[in-house]
C-alpha cells in the first residue's frame, strides 16, 4: 500500500523547481469532496498552479441537495464522465467499493490538515488511496496511511476524525458553493470568481495570474 504514494520523491522535485518571483504570485481557494473522483484528478494541478492554496473540504451531498446514489442515472453520467477524464489525463482510477458514500471521517481529517498547513499533503494522498488503490478513506488504518504521507499526527489525525464539529462547516461550505451558482465540485475561488468543475483548473488558474498581476504582487 506505502508505494501508491510517493510524497518524498514529490517533495525533493518541488525542491528542485526554481522559486516563484512575487510578481507571479497565484493564490486560490480549493473546494473539495474526498468521495469524488473529481477531486483526485483535479487536485496535483491545483497544487502545480498556484503559489498558494486554501483547502477547504466541502460537502457535495449538500451542494447537490442528496446523495448521488439515489440517482442511479446521474451515478451512471458520474462513473462514465470520470473515467473519460482519467484517460485523457493519462491517470490511472480505480473505485471504491464505497463509492459514492460520503466519507465524514475523511474530511474532518482534511479540514484539520488544512488548519496545519498540510491539507495539499493529505488530499493527494487520500485521493491516491480512494481511486488508484480503491481503497476506503473512512478506514482508520486508510486515513493514518494519508495522514503519514502528509506529515501529520497520528493522535491528531485519529481524534479530528472523530469530531463532528467539522461537520457543520463541511456542510455550509457546500451550501455556500450552491447559493454562488456552481453545481459541482470540485471548485476554485479566485478573487472573486469562482469556478466550478475539474476541467476548469486551468481556466482558474489563468484569472489568478491575471488576478496577481492588476494588484501588483
Amino acid at each position: 500500500m506505502g508505494e501508491l504514494i510517493r510524497l518524498a520523491d514529490r517533495r525533493e522535485a518541488r525542491r528542485a523547481r526554481p522559486r516563484r518571483r512575487r510578481g507571479e504570485s497565484v493564490r486560490a481557494e480549493f473546494l473539495f469532496d474526498l468521495a469524488s473522483p473529481f477531486t483526485y484528478l483535479a487536485a496535483e494541478r491545483v497544487e502545480r498552479a498556484f503559489a498558494g492554496v486554501r483547502w477547504t473540504p466541502a460537502s457535495g451531498t449538500a451542494l447537490r441537495g442528496g446523495s448521488l446514489a439515489a440517482d442511479a442515472a446521474a451515478l451512471t453520467r458520474a462513473r462514465l464522465a470520470a473515467e473519460q477524464r482519467a484517460t485523457l489525463l493519462r491517470l490511472p482510477l480505480v473505485w471504491p467499493e464505497t463509492y459514492p458514500a460520503d466519507v465524514p471521517a475523511a474530511m474532518r481529517v482534511a479540514a484539520y490538515a488544512a488548519r496545519c498547513g498540510r491539507g495539499a499533503g493529505f488530499v493527494l494522498a487520500a485521493g491516491r488511496l480512494a481511486f488508484c488503490g480503491g481503497f476506503d478513506l473512512d478506514d482508520p488504518e486508510i486515513l493514518a496511511e494519508a495522514a503519514a504521507a502528509a506529515g501529520l499526527s497520528l493522535a491528531g489525525c485519529l481524534r479530528a476524525a472523530g469530531d463532528v464539529r467539522h461537520d457543520g462547516a463541511i456542510e455550509a461550505a457546500g451550501r455556500r458553493m450552491l447559493s454562488a451558482g456552481a453545481d459541482r465540485l470540485p471548485a476554485l475561488r479566485v478573487g472573486r470568481s469562482l469556478f466550478w468543475g475539474e476541467g476548469q483548473v486551468a481556466e482558474a488558474a489563468a484569472a489568478a495570474r491575471l488576478h496577481a498581476a492588476a494588484a501588483g504582487h
